[in-house]
């Protein structure tokens, strides 16, 4: 994992998946049984617990705190709530320029320190050549969940408040920006080896503004933990955008399935790694689908070093964990 990233020669492509530890489980699913969402989040060596059976039961080359996106959020004063049947809430979402001011620097990440506690236990428990992922929301994410209270499908007061507010709007993401920089150097200080910026939902802007609106301070974002491990930015939904992903930074760019992976990487360059990129709704097909498709995406990476085989997103909770190990399989056999 840690040689793809670099690009360096490797016997086989590596394989890890994003939500690897998740619904699809019964290990997890046990756990979830006992404690919420957020109490597992919170309870190191139980997250740790999760992360370090997946890894054994799947038998993936790298593993990823068991954590979520938003928990930062709750030191800058966002009242922060994973409803059972809802997803997060947030109860006091940012729609003015005026309500940006109640978002407050992060100065201190000893609220988060439980966090840095689940990296240190992850790491501690893995084998050590595998390497543990760390990850923070990027920009843009964090601030259509600080805006709109939750998720969207249109993301309208996200970009009413970009549009309307400029001076506002990129005062919110240099706030926010600055926050994930420090996060990921704290998981790389506590023992990451690697982290992972995710913009879930940047695919709903056109490159246009991704480029005024968001570039900058993805790149801020990332910039602080790049000179200390590999960082992989991923974003979904929007192919047209992976030449600025690129250009944002990034050791590794995260394609999703909307585009084939040979297209994307011409796009982002054979001088960058890149990871994905198959459909997670495969996972639902048969195993010959999946064994069949599987063998499709390595094929379109021609052997190039560089590639990180992946979902183009998070595995769904209906996913037949056969299917799961039948892609992992077949990703290890080639």
């Amino acid at each position: 994992m840690m040689r793809a990233c670099r690009l360096e020669a490797v016997e086989r492509t590596p394989v890890w998946l994003m939500r690897q530890a998740g619904r699809y489980l019964p290990e997890y699913r046990e756990i979830r049984g006992r404690v919420g969402f957020m109490e597992l989040c919170k309870t190191p060596h139980l997250a740790a617990e999760v992360m370090l059976a997946t890894v054994a039961r799947l038998g993936v080359d790298a593993a990823i705190i068991f954590s979520d996106l938003l928990p930062i959020l709750e030191p800058m004063g966002m009242d922060l709530e994973f409803a059972a049947g809802e997803g997060p809430v947030i109860h006091n979402p940012i729609r003015t320029a005026a309500d940006v001011q109640r978002l407050r620097e992060l100065v201190s990440l000893d609220p988060l320190s439980y966090v840095f506690d689940v990296v240190r236990a992850t790491r501690a428990g893995l084998d050590p050549g595998l390497p543990l992922i760390g990850f923070a929301g990027a920009p843009f994410t964090l601030a259509g969940y600080c805006i709109e209270g939750g998720t969207s499908k249109a993301w309208l007061h996200t970009k009413s408040l970009m549009y309307r507010e400029p001076a506002a709007w990129h005062d919110l993401m240099d706030r926010l920006a600055r926050a994930a920089s420090a996060y990921l150097v704290a998981q790389i200080d506590a023992g990451a080896q690697i982290v992972q910026l995710f913009d879930s939902w940047a695919g709903c802007l056109s490159p246009d503004d991704y480029r005024r609106f968001v570039l900058p301070h993805s790149r801020t974002a990332m910039a602080a933990a790049a000179a200390r491990a590999p960082v992989i930015h991923f974003a979904t939904g929007n192919p047209s955008l992976l030449p600025l992903l690129a250009e944002a930074g990034g050791t590794v760019i995260g394609i999703d399935w909307r585009i084939a992976l040979a297209d994307a990487w011409r796009m982002v360059g054979h001088d960058r790694a890149v990871q994905g990129n198959l459909d997670p709704a495969l996972l639902l097909a048969d195993r010959d689908t999946v064994r069949r498709h599987t063998l499709a995406v390595l094929a379109q990476a021609e052997g190039r070093p560089g590639h990180i085989f992946n979902l183009g997103h998070g595995v769904h909770p209906q996913t037949p964990v056969e299917n799961v190990l039948e892609l992992i399989a077949t990703v290890k056999g080639c």
